[in-house]
């Protein structure tokens, strides 16, 4: 009896590789970086966290190819096709934003080595997040991800708006982990168990008790803050604008997502009995949401502020398909489908209007919409590339982000109920109202002229042409061909 108390755990050595490869990324490049002396040679640890990344994507493959669901620790972390899938997503976005960063870090004197590997850390927690299905290490997952996002959005120590921008994040954040415990502390004090299927068993069948929709409430509500959903945004747009655009990006695609997979492991995992509780509420952040986001880009001047509110949106679209799966069963296995496929697409579209804004930023040395003018004149493969980003995000086709609202409308058409009828409209006339301001930056590119009159071209460095490569080769082949990430949405949401 003594012995079965202290038995080693059963690990699945190979389940784990891509976290063991990333965690000794992370250690060898904190070594690089203590034995270089000379910050002008400290690109080598960008570079070295850029193979160890790629290098982290050999054993997702490997085990795809496998096919064989993996759980450790009581069912606590799994490795199935939806946690390898959004793994592979997280390893894709943190090498796109390193490539992104390598020579913005380095222009703009910033310490490279250390950013590296905050945002590779931070990046452990994503992938930890893909694969937690439990309570206890969806907490420690998430404060992984969020403890190094904190010091990368202060990362221009020397600029107020900076140090503003780390401050709101860092004490909204605490404030949403803080709701987000309490209300798990709920749930296990009601069920006994922080597993989540487990938990999924002791409410199925029950009435739900007032506790247990506090909890849900709480969860959701610290959740909220994550991924900047309206009333909860107030972090988002200083935060965005005040840190280092590499930064921001990582933070609206990454973070957003990471923040995205434990609402989906909670919701469809180990709530899934509870849509009475967990609907309305999602209805409510995704129509906040989506109106707020929209109508206050529309006034923005500043482009990073504008993505910022768009982000904001766009949270509210990804929430729509939350909203409307406890209607019946074809409407949620469609809004599994639909949510996952909208966080693939959401990654590369948004990426790539960030990595044309650093691209940009480089010879206008502005954030300003208007220092966009005339950009067809001098720049016109970059006048191109923001084109499709900016309406893959309004939803136009043939771009990847007509597939990603098709998907959310036809989650809201098989609901057929009447609250999701009205979401439905709500998300149509946003979209709408999104076209405005996206399409008021192809205007300012393709129309306007040059605001100095300087046309000289913009010299781009290898590694942002390749972010920017990757950025809109996705994009478009998403929008041509959609029907292989649409197979991959399918099987990642039999997450169990």
């Amino acid at each position: 009896m003594l012995l079965a108390v202290f038995r080693a755990p059963y690990i699945d050595y190979h389940a784990l590789a891509p976290e063991i490869v990333l965690t000794s990324t992370i250690i060898v490049i904190l070594l690089v970086d203590l034995l270089i002396a000379r910050e002008d040679q400290k690109v080598l640890v960008t570079n070295l966290a850029g193979i160890g990344v790629l290098a982290s994507l050999v054993p997702i493959l490997t085990l795809a190819v496998d096919g064989t669901d993996r759980s450790m620790f009581g069912g606590a972390y799994v490795v199935d096709n939806f946690s390898l899938l959004l793994k592979a997503l997280f390893f894709v976005v943190g090498y796109v934003v390193l490539l992104m960063s390598t020579r913005y870090i380095e222009e703009g004197d910033y310490y490279e080595g250390e950013f590296a590997f905050l945002v590779l850390s931070s990046l452990l927690g994503m992938v930890v997040m893909s694969s937690a299905r439990d309570l206890i290490s969806i907490f420690v997952a998430l404060e992984l991800l969020s403890l190094p996002a904190y010091m990368l959005a202060g990362w221009r120590k020397r600029d107020l708006r900076s140090n503003e921008a780390a401050l709101k994040y860092y004490l909204l954040g605490v404030l949403s982990s803080a709701v987000m415990l309490y209300g798990m502390s709920l749930i296990f004090g009601v069920t006994g168990t922080t597993v989540l299927p487990e938990i999924a068993g002791k409410l199925a069948g029950a009435e739900t008790a007032p506790v247990v929709t506090v909890g849900i409430f709480f969860i959701i509500v610290g959740f909220a803050f994550k991924v900047s959903a309206v009333p909860f945004h107030f972090w988002a747009p200083d935060t965005y604008e005040g840190a280092p655009t590499p930064v921001t990006a990582f933070l609206s695609v990454a973070s957003k997502t990471g923040g995205f997979v434990a609402l989906f492991q909670l919701v469809f995992i180990a709530f899934p009995g509870q849509s009475a509780v967990w609907g309305p509420l999602f209805w409510v952040l995704a129509a906040l949401s989506m109106t707020v986001g929209n109508l206050i880009a529309l006034r923005q001047t500043n482009i990073v502020r504008m993505l910022a509110y768009s982000s904001i949106a766009q949270a509210g679209y990804i929430m729509v398909p939350f909203a409307v799966a406890g209607a019946n069963a074809r409407a949620l296995d469609t809004a599994k489908t639909a949510s996952i496929v909208y966080l693939l697409i959401y990654a590369a579209m948004n990426l790539g209007a960030f990595a044309v804004v650093i691209a940009v930023a480089r010879k206008t040395r502005s954030g300003e919409i208007s220092s966009y003018g005339g950009l067809m004149s001098y720049a016109p493969g970059l006048c191109v590339l923001m084109t499709f980003f900016v309406f893959s995000l309004a939803g136009i086709p043939p771009l990847g982000g007509w597939f990603a609202k098709f998907y959310i409308f036809l989650a809201v058409l098989r609901a057929g109920t009447p609250s999701a009828v009205v979401l439905g409209v709500i998300t149509a006339v946003n979209s709408v109202i999104a076209l405005f301001y996206y399409a008021g930056i192809a205007r300012e590119m393709w129309m306007s002229p040059a605001p100095d009159g300087d046309v000289s071209p913009i010299r781009i460095p290898a590694p942002l042409a390749a972010a920017l490569g990757i950025c809109a080769v996705s994009v478009v082949a998403i929008g041509v061909y959609p029907q292989v990430f649409a197979r991959l949405g399918d099987l990642a949401s039999l997450a169990r």
